[in-house]
């Protein structure tokens, strides 16, 4: 089969996300929507399985176990690319949907010489969603890197008034979040790194495409909505704290990843960085552990530490304050 445009998807025991997820896919022009469902025990793969039968674009890809986002999104890729031969492949996570109209807009932009591109994404109440802002690596172009160590992180993202522009924007990386990928770029660059679980891959899979001389732009006029929660609104804590140990871990590869030789500069400084942020949270003995840990895993570029594991230590280190 080969079809112009195939939307995946990977959910994980958050059914109201994924119905209303479904939903907009419905209404979109795509000719198939694979959803890699990752061991969800919620009545999710029930659910799925009854919408397979009436919708015959949707195609269920259960997983026995949960693989994080990257694995789930490294299985689809390779699923969609071997089964349906799309000229295009879109990914997001369960918890985000195209806005309507999004997949048309894209279709009828203008893709000649374009490899990969990213849509803008919104919270929903409108907000632009900071978290999927595309960016240009600081370490390929100085004049942003001056920028960066002026102004932080402003420095390589995108303005907001990129988001209000009429025309395709260049960029090195983005998210997974209305991320459009040619499904040639997989026969070049690879899958995601299913390794590393969740965070991370997007980025890295995005630098690949564009340390290989492709092109990847921003769209602005194709928009998604990503209804997430990382931070606490107040604070920059990670609930759950589970999520600090794979932002660290993976953090480091995508910075090396990044910045070449620059790296061994910049890694103590992120490293201080995340120690300092110890001071937000209630348990910082628990905090501290676990980025100790995620630091040790990625020095040894191990990604096979059990899942269960990360999120026991969190646990018990959080029951430890409360009993205290």
């Amino acid at each position: 089969m080969n079809n112009r445009l195939a939307a995946v998807v990977v959910t994980f025991n958050r059914l109201a996300h994924l119905r209303t997820c479904v939903a907009a896919l419905l209404e979109q022009d795509c000719d198939a929507i694979l959803v890699v469902d990752n061991g969800s025990t919620d009545g999710t793969r029930e659910w799925l399985s009854e919408q397979a039968e009436r919708h015959e674009r949707l195609d269920l890809l259960p997983m026995p176990r949960n693989l994080g986002g990257a694995g789930g999104f490294e299985v689809g890729f390779w699923h969609a690319q071997a089964r349906y031969r799309p000229e295009w492949i879109v990914c997001f996570d369960d918890d985000a949907h195209p806005q309507p109209g999004a997949f048309r807009a894209f279709l009828d932009s203008d893709l000649d010489g374009v490899d990969a591109a990213a849509a803008a994404v919104y919270y929903p109440d409108g907000r632009i969603c900071e978290m999927n802002r595309p960016s240009r690596n600081p370490f390929w172009h100085w004049r942003l890197f001056l920028r960066t160590l002026l102004g932080g992180r402003d420095g390589f993202h995108i303005d907001d008034q990129d988001y209000q522009a009429g025309h395709a924007i260049p960029v090195d990386a983005t998210s997974f979040v209305g991320f459009f990928v040619r499904g040639e770029m997989l026969q070049e660059v690879g899958l995601p790194a299913g390794e590393l679980f969740i965070y991370g891959d997007d980025v890295l899979y995005s630098l690949n495409i564009s340390r290989a001389g492709r092109r990847i732009r921003f769209l602005p006029w194709v928009r998604f909505t990503h209804d997430c929660s990382t931070f606490d609104d107040d604070e920059p804590v990670y609930r759950p704290l589970w999520k600090a140990y794979y932002t660290y871990r993976n953090g480091l590869r995508v910075y090396h990843a990044a910045a070449g030789w620059l790296f061994w500069g910049i890694a103590p400084l992120k490293i201080l960085q995340w120690t300092l942020k110890a001071r937000f949270y209630q348990a910082p003995g628990t905090y501290l552990r676990v980025l100790g840990m995620a630091l040790g895993d990625a020095i040894r570029r191990r990604y096979d530490r059990p899942h269960d594991s990360v999120v026991r230590l969190c646990e018990n280190g959080e029951r430890s304050l409360d009993a205290a």
